[in-house]
């Protein structure tokens, strides 16, 4: 045990986990170790008879989880970035402890009862925040409930936990297992030699997996219609039982009926209503109102675009296979095309002239190489970041391509949570799923791509700008409605004049990009709004009718309950699928985001106000809000307060008033 790194802190600067020394075998031993001594010290405050007090309760318990969330925090990253039939039987294993330990702790009445015992009026704001919070979530765990129903609790929280993970790693095997091989050339018309070059088997067959959502950037580019069908045929069908090891319906109905049952025993008429309350949004019934309202208008706008598209089509008819490919016809005739676009969004540029160079003018922060410190990948990079008197406040680490192993989509998180009394500085991860490129080449980005490093950075932003004194308060754990305030908000530097010019350079001769295409990308800012709005609120919406459902009410056919849900909310269309169907909904089934895959939508509604506000208010002379000032207010008012203090009143704090609803429709064209 005492060579296990990670039950010794790491040496390494701003104490980054040594990847290289991390195996597999390290993980569950150190966990379990450390769970442990954590659950001493829960005993011994637990039994404490002394009045309670910031100092023997607060203090005691944020310091003994500490050890525990730094190998975590590493575990948990190799578990996603990485994965592998080692890892992945590891978290099969450990993640049904961690919801035991979990539960230890929430469902002690002991340690509950020290929390209200303390007396509030003698505590500081950040302090008041930690036991308000932490009283909220007690009683939602399942506090008030008796012995017997709070064993019912530990099992279903078990099976929940086991569950999510087998869901979790089917899904991405079924990437695999459903990638789309092509036996003719000829099929491929469209691609690139590169990308045909970069498909092509040892057989001769050519073969391409799928990424995690629904519709493939592959159809974009596909010429043939029968080519395109192919491609969203075998994304549809995946976890439907085309393979067995990676069929997860009767997961779904499972987990759905667990969450529901839990939902019940803890007072709550659906699981959907706990998560809500949780969040900002406090009600399921106001995010399904505040969805639904959008719903008519997104479908509308669907129509309104079949026409368009059709017109392309020249009279043979335009399928969901087939939307994105003839949006991307019309987007290239308003002179959007991503492949015109392609040379000059060169992955490194993207970062290091267009994320770095926007955080620089917004709160004077610097990124500085640090080759010495490595990745768990050889392809990942590492930056110190440098505030504006050259201190460092943290590592930045980017992981930007794909991998077998790696689950899809993209992410951050944090292999070092930053807090002023642990001492710590922030180790911010960045994960996303690109096409690595071969020998050496320059990986080259459609624009979607580029807001989603966009995305990212500004979830990263959120951890490495954050100045709580407390870990649990710090950067992202923040209520799951709120989260992608920052990381959305962070897109729109992405369009800005300055930003763009800086690192949309062609990655060959470095000429800057046509200033006509910079003209029509920032006209075109909420250009295909109709298909992804919609691709979006079916996905949510679906998420919300599996948990606003009772024990009772479980259906028995997922397809059969996914196509009547979607009918109900009147989202269903038959050119946009789902960007997630319920059989790869890992957001949802996977945990994470149950029932809360709606607030991406209601984080928007933010984002909007706030993009106004840095256009208005926080601008000068003309920059759109890219300034040291407007940077700084963002940066004191919500990036650096985490959740030290009620989300909305940073919100308010910054933009003067309460959010407005119709924000939303504005911020994607459809008011």
């Amino acid at each position: 045990m005492t060579s296990n790194p990670l039950l010794t802190p790491s040496t390494l600067p701003y104490s980054v986990p040594d990847w290289a020394a991390i195996k597999p075998e390290h993980i569950l031993p150190a966990v379990k170790e450390l769970m442990a001594r954590e659950r001493q010290i829960w005993e011994e405050v637990g039994s404490n008879t002394e009045p309670a007090t910031a100092e023997n309760t607060v203090h005691i318990l944020e310091d003994a989880g500490r050890d525990l969330a730094a190998a975590l925090m590493p575990a948990f990253t190799l578990m996603s970035s990485v994965g592998g039939t080692e890892i992945d039987a590891v978290q099969a294993e450990i993640y049904p402890l961690l919801a035991e330990h979990r539960n230890a702790y929430r469902l002690d009445r002991r340690i509950y009862n020290r929390f209200t015992a303390i007396d509030l009026d003698a505590l500081d704001p950040e302090t008041w925040r930690y036991v308000e919070e932490e009283l909220k979530e007690f009683k939602r765990s399942g506090i008030e409930l008796g012995d017997a129903d709070k064993a019912r609790l530990r099992e279903l929280d078990a099976k929940l936990s086991a569950l999510e993970v087998e869901f979790s790693q089917r899904v991405v095997k079924a990437m695999d297992d459903h990638a789309v091989v092509f036996e003719n050339v000829e099929d491929l018309a469209g691609l690139s030699a590169e990308r045909i070059e970069a498909a092509k088997q040892e057989d001769g067959t050519y073969r391409f997996p799928l990424e995690n959502f629904t519709n493939q950037t592959l159809q974009m580019d596909l010429d043939l219609p029968q080519s395109r069908k192919k491609v969203l045929d075998a994304s549809l069908s995946r976890g439907l039982g085309e393979h067995a090891t990676s069929d997860t319906r009767e997961i779904v109905l499972e987990i759905a009926r667990l969450r529901a049952e839990r939902a019940e025993l803890l007072g709550y008429p659906f699981h959907a209503q706990a998560v809500a309350e949780a969040g900002m949004a406090k009600d399921s019934q106001a995010i399904v109102d505040l969805l639904g309202s959008v719903a008519p208008r997104a479908v509308a706008a669907v129509e309104q675009d079949r026409v368009k598209l059709e017109g392309l089509a020249a009279g043979s008819g335009v399928k969901a296979a087939d939307y994105t490919y003839y949006q991307e016809k019309l987007r290239a005739q308003l002179g959007l095309d991503d492949n015109a676009l392609r040379p000059y969004l060169k992955l490194e540029n993207v970062v290091e002239k267009g994320i770095f160079f926007a955080a620089e003018k917004l709160f004077g922060i610097s990124f500085k190489p640090r080759e010495d410190i490595a990745g768990y990948v050889p392809t990942m990079k590492t930056w110190e970041v440098l505030d504006e008197n050259g201190e460092g406040i943290g590592l930045f680490q980017g992981d930007y391509y794909r991998r077998p192993g790696k689950r899809g989509g993209a992410w951050m998180n944090d292999a070092v949570t930053g807090s002023l009394r642990d001492g710590t500085k922030p180790v911010i991860l960045n994960n996303c799923n690109f096409a690595e490129p071969a020998d050496g080449g320059a990986s080259l980005l459609t624009w979607d791509h580029v807001i989603t490093v966009f995305h990212e950075f500004g979830h990263a932003l959120h951890g490495l700008l954050t100045t709580t004194y407390y870990r649990s308060l710090a950067g992202t754990s923040v209520p799951r409605d709120f989260v992608e305030l920052p990381s959305q908000l962070f897109e729109m530097w992405a369009y800005h004049p300055e930003v763009l010019a800086n690192f949309a350079v062609h990655h060959e001769t470095g000429e800057p990009l046509p200033s006509e295409l910079v003209q029509k990308l920032t006209e075109a800012s909420s250009f295909g709004q109709a298909f992804a709005t919609t691709e979006f609120l079916a996905a949510a919406l679906l998420d919300q009718a599996w948990h606003r459902l009772d024990s009772d009410e479980i259906p028995d056919d997922v397809e059969e309950f996914e196509a009547k849900a979607l009918e109900k909310f009147q989202i269903g269309h038959e050119l946009v699928p789902p960007r997630y169907r319920s059989a790869y909904f890992a957001h949802t089934f996977g945990g994470g985001y149950d029932a809360g895959y709606y607030s991406y939508m209601w984080a928007e509604m933010l984002v909007g106000d706030l993009e106004d506000w840095f256009r208005t208010e926080g601008a000068k002379d003309g920059d759109g809000g890219l300034n040291r000032e407007a940077g700084e207010v963002y940066r004191r008012e919500l990036l650096a307060r985490g959740n030290a203090r009620d989300p909305m009143e940073s919100f308010v704090a910054m933009r003067g008033r309460q959010p407005r609803a119709e924000a939303l429709l504005e911020r994607r064209g459809l008011a």
